[in-house]
């Protein structure tokens, strides 16, 4: 039996609901037609796909190039559907951006380059600038999609569409007395100067997730508006940072700053999309939310894949 693309949808649906039960509702098969598909493949090759333990399914070594070539042929099978839809229909549409995520313009720009040898028809725009309440845009007929990368309270005129998880690390200059631990923790930021964006703290996962909670309140915050600009200061001894780990790049692997986990699990975040209510079933919206997906997938460190959640929040 050669290997199918049902087996590779098999495969990464398991692994984005968590489940085989989950995967079998999203797939709209049987919990039995998805196990004996598995199995199939195990007895064709004499291997294991996963590995059975508490909670979610893990990948065995046999598992982990199955789902590589996942990700490799079903995005590009997907891009192909969809460029044969719009050659056959000549939708078009109105795509305007709005973004609350100081982080994502550097991954959002090439997402967009993509989408739109895909869908040429769709006017793209990105609403100028960083936006501190993109939400209210959409509300206002301003912005046809927003990227949130702090919980928002949205009523029913809106849905939220989760994109991806990632994690956000603390960085320190490598001289650093605290560059050798394994990990963060609050009260290590109590007496540093933290260096972020101008926003308020609440859009901050720092202080939001990690340092509020646990009462701590760093000495000093020094803001600036590039993520270039906080890495240099980190990388020179001014300061603590956090930030995703796509970010970091360069300055990580060379050595000018050294990326530590925020508690001894990570600070894990998701990074988020909203549309009016009844927008994202729109084909082209619903195109362009798998290729932020996928171009994640293939290029940020640090993410890992959400279901792709949509609904009134």
């Amino acid at each position: 039996m050669p290997i199918e693309l049902r087996h590779l949808r098999t495969i990464e649906a398991v692994l984005q609901y968590g489940s085989i039960v989950a995967a079998s509702q999203r797939l709209h098969l049987s919990q039995s037609a998805l196990s004996h598909q598995i199995r199939g493949l195990e007895n064709e090759f004499g291997i294991k796909v996963f590995a059975y333990g508490n909670g979610r399914p893990q990948l065995t070594p046999a598992g982990e190039r199955l789902y590589a070539l996942a990700r490799e042929v079903l995005p590009a099978l997907r891009r192909t559907q969809d460029e044969l839809r719009r050659l056959a229909s000549g939708r078009g549409g109105r795509l305007r951006i709005a973004v609350e995520c100081h982080t994502c313009f550097d991954w959002l720009t090439p997402a967009m380059d993509r989408f739109r040898s895909l869908w040429p028809e769709v006017e793209m725009d990105i609403v100028s600038g960083f936006q501190q309440d993109p939400l209210q845009l959409l509300r206002q007929s301003q912005a046809d999609l927003a990227i949130l990368s702090a919980p928002e309270s949205a009523g029913p005129e809106l849905e939220i569409h989760h994109l991806f998880g990632y994690e956000v690390v603390g960085l320190v200059n490598p001289r650093h007395a605290l560059a050798e631990r394994d990990f963060l923790e609050p009260a290590d930021f109590l007496e540093e100067t933290v260096i972020t964006y101008p926003v308020e703290e609440r859009r901050l996962d720092l202080f939001r997730e990690f340092l509020l909670p646990a009462g701590v309140q760093p000495w000093r915050r020094r803001q600036a508006e590039l993520t270039v600009i906080i890495l240099q200061l980190v990388a020179s001894g001014q300061g603590m940072a956090a930030l995703p780990t796509w970010t970091v790049g360069n300055y990580g692997d060379r050595g000018y700053v050294r990326a530590l986990p925020l508690g001894p699990k990570g600070l894990w975040q998701t990074l988020r999309a909203a549309s009016l209510t009844g927008h994202g079933e729109l084909p082209y919206l619903q195109s362009f939310l798998d290729e932020l997906r996928a171009s994640a997938q293939g290029e940020l460190r640090g993410i890992r894949p959400l279901p792709p959640v949509g609904g009134a929040q």
